[in-house]
C-alpha cells in the first residue's frame, strides 16, 4: 500500500520517560507504515534541555508557529528531586508553559468516550471540555525562599519612573513568596478563543475565577470576558441558542458535578491544570483526554494531557513488563495529522487519523486494553495488554478497517 505524502512537516517535539518509550512505538507501528511523515524533530527530554539551556524548547516553539502544526510528547517538569537525578544546570521552567506562553493560545481538554468505560460521577451523560488560558499565572512565575525577618513589597515601576508599591507582608521569620502575572491582550485572546469554540461546537461556555478573594487578579479575568461578551459575542450565542455564564470556581465545581455535561469550562491556567486531570479520571483515565493548544492567529499543538509515566518507566528499565495507555499520545498523533491534512488540502491524511482513531475505540470495545482500563470497565472476560501488543492490537484493527 502506498503511504500517505505529506507536503508541509508538522512540528514533532519528543519527551521523557515511558511516554518517551511509547512515541517510537507508536511511530514504528501506526504512523509511519502508513504515512511518509514529513516532520522537522526536537528532542524535548530534560537531558537535552538542560544541555542546551532550555533553547531547544523556545526553538521547537517558535517551529510551531512557522508550520502551524505540532505534536508533543509528555515532558519532565523538574523539581528538587529531579535536580538531582539528572544533574540539572538550573529547576528549568514547565516546557508546556514557555510553549504556551510564546504561542498565546488557549488549551482545549476533552475526555475520550468508549462504551464500557462508565464516567464515575453517575450524571455525566456527554463529555465537559476544559477550556484552559495558557499563559502566566504560577508557571512564569517569580519565586522567594525568604531567609528570616523582613518586609515584602509588591513594586511596579512604570516607563514614566511612576511607582505603585503594596505591601505583602512583614514576615517575623522564614517563608516563601510567589508572584504572578498576567497580561490583558493575553486574556482577551483566551477570551475570544473559548467563545469562538463555544459557537464552533455549540456548547455552552462557564468560566469561573474566584474574583471574592482576588479582587484586581481574578476580576480582570472576570471583567474582560464580560466586556468581549456584550461586545461582540451576546448575540451570536443568542441566536445559537447557547449560553455564556461566570460563577465563582467553587460553585462551578459544584455545579459540574451535578451536571449532565456537554459543555465548556473555562478556566485559569492552574485551575485547568487541575481540573482537567480530574475530569479526565472521572471518565475513566488520565490517558484518555484529547488536548490541543490553539494560539489566536491559528497555530495547533496537540498533546497528550498526562504525566511522563515514571512509575512505569522505572520498571521498563529493569526490563519488567508494562501496560501503560498510550490512547491520548496516539490521539495526539492523530489530531495534529488531521490538522496537517486539512490545512494541506490533503483528506487521505484526514481519513486516516480518522480510521486510527476508530481503530483505537473498537479495540478497547472489543475488550483489548491496557490494564489501568481493564480495573474501570464495565465490559466481561477483557484481554489485557502489555504497552506494546496494545498498539500492536490497535495496527491490526485499523488494518481489518482499512
Amino acid at each position: 500500500m502506498e503511504k500517505i505524502r505529506m507536503t508541509t512537516p508538522i512540528v514533532e517535539m519528543d519527551g521523557d520517560e515511558m511516554t518517551r518509550v511509547l512515541w517510537k512505538m507508536i511511530k514504528d507501528e501506526l504512523i509511519c507504515p502508513y504515512v511518509d511523515l514529513k516532520s522537522e524533530y526536537y528532542d524535548l527530554s530534560l537531558v537535552n534541555r538542560n544541555a542546551t539551556n532550555d533553547q531547544i524548547t523556545i526553538d521547537s516553539a517558535n517551529a510551531n508557529k512557522k508550520y502551524g502544526v505540532a505534536v508533543k510528547c509528555a515532558t519532565i517538569t523538574p523539581n528538587a528531586a529531579r535536580m538531582t537525578e539528572y544533574d540539572l544546570k538550573e529547576m528549568w521552567k514547565s516546557p508546556n508553559g514557555t510553549i504556551r506562553a510564546i504561542l498565546d493560545g488557549t488549551v482545549f481538554r476533552a475526555p475520550i468516550t468508549v462504551k464500557g468505560i462508565e464516567p464515575y460521577v453517575r450524571t455525566w451523560k456527554k463529555p465537559i471540555t476544559i477550556a484552559r488560558h495558557a499563559y502566566g499565572d504560577v508557571y512564569k512565575n517569580v519565586e522567594i525562599d525568604v531567609p528570616g525577618p523582613g518586609k515584602a513589597e509588591l513594586l511596579f515601576t512604570g516607563e514614566d519612573g511612576t511607582e505603585i508599591r503594596e505591601n505583602v507582608f512583614e514576615f517575623k521569620g522564614p517563608g516563601v513568596l510567589q508572584g504572578i502575572h498576567n497580561i490583558d491582550k493575553s486574556i482577551a485572546s483566551f477570551a475570544r478563543s473559548c467563545f469562538n469554540y463555544a459557537l464552533d461546537t455549540k456548547q455552552d461556555l462557564w468560566f469561573a475565577t474566584k474574583d471574592t478573594i482576588s479582587k484586581k487578579y481574578d476580576h480582570t479575568f472576570k471583567d474582560i470576558f464580560q466586556e468581549i461578551y456584550d461586545a461582540e459575542y451576546k448575540e451570536r450565542f443568542e441566536k445559537a441558542g447557547i449560553v455564556y455564564f461566570y460563577t465563582l470556581i467553587d460553585d462551578a465545581v459544584a455545579r459540574v458535578m451535578k451536571s449532565e455535561g456537554g459543555f465548556i469550562w473555562a478556566c485559569k491556567n492552574y485551575d485547568g491544570d487541575v481540573m482537567s486531570d480530574m475530569i479526565s479520571s472521572a471518565f475513566g483515565s488520565l490517558a484518555m483526554m484529547t488536548s490541543v493548544l490553539v494560539s489566536p492567529d491559528g497555530k495547533y499543538e496537540y498533546e497528550a494531557a498526562h504525566g511522563t509515566v515514571q512509575r512505569h518507566y522505572y520498571k521498563y528499565l529493569k526490563g519488567e513488563e508494562t501496560s501503560t495507555n498510550s490512547v491520548a499520545t496516539i490521539f495526539a498523533w492523530t489530531g495534529a495529522l488531521r490538522k496537517r491534512g486539512e490545512l494541506d488540502g490533503i483528506p487521505e491524511l484526514e481519513q486516516y487519523a480518522d480510521r486510527l482513531e476508530k481503530a483505537v475505540i473498537q479495540t478497547i470495545e472489543s475488550g483489548k486494553m491496557t490494564k489501568d482500563l481493564a480495573l474501570i470497565t464495565s465490559l466481561e472476560n477483557v484481554t489485557v495488554l502489555n504497552s506494546e501488543d496494545f498498539i500492536k492490537a490497535v495496527r491490526q484493527t485499523y488494518d481489518a478497517l482499512s
